[in-house]
């Protein structure tokens, strides 16, 4: 195996998530983007958030399925601002799974869904 990574298939919103990212996360780094020609669509892009590649683009063919909550990214955050900033953002269109919260696993856990249907797990010990 040459490698390993996490893949997003959106349909027809990988642009506006990924310029959402962006501003989630400053520290994302957009390593290749490349779009359909003459549209916004995405057709790859590659980026790095802390050391974690992740792929995504815009399917070519529409499906009937969309992300499940029952794969998420998992954040470990460095300050309790940076979980409430994030959690607040990433709510913003989005809906909570496990609202912010002391669950005694981490002393302020979240488990939400971006509006884009991306699930995110964030904690802060």
């Amino acid at each position: 195996m040459k490698s390993a990574t996490t893949f997003l298939m959106f349909q027809g919103q990988a642009h506006d998530a990924l310029e959402q990212y962006k501003q989630w996360f400053p520290e994302l780094a957009v390593e290749t983007l490349t779009y359909v020609e003459n549209t916004q669509q995405v057709a790859m892009a590659e980026v790095d958030l802390k050391g974690l590649k992740i792929k995504l683009n815009d399917s070519p063919i529409k499906h009937n399925f969309s992300f499940t909550p029952a794969i998420s990214i998992f954040l470990a955050c460095e300050t309790k601002e940076e979980i409430e900033s994030l959690v607040e953002q990433i709510l913003d269109g989005g809906q909570a799974l496990m609202p912010l919260d002391n669950y005694g696993f981490s002393k302020q856990f979240a488990w939400i869904q971006d509006r884009f249907g991306v699930s995110w797990q964030l904690t802060y010990n």
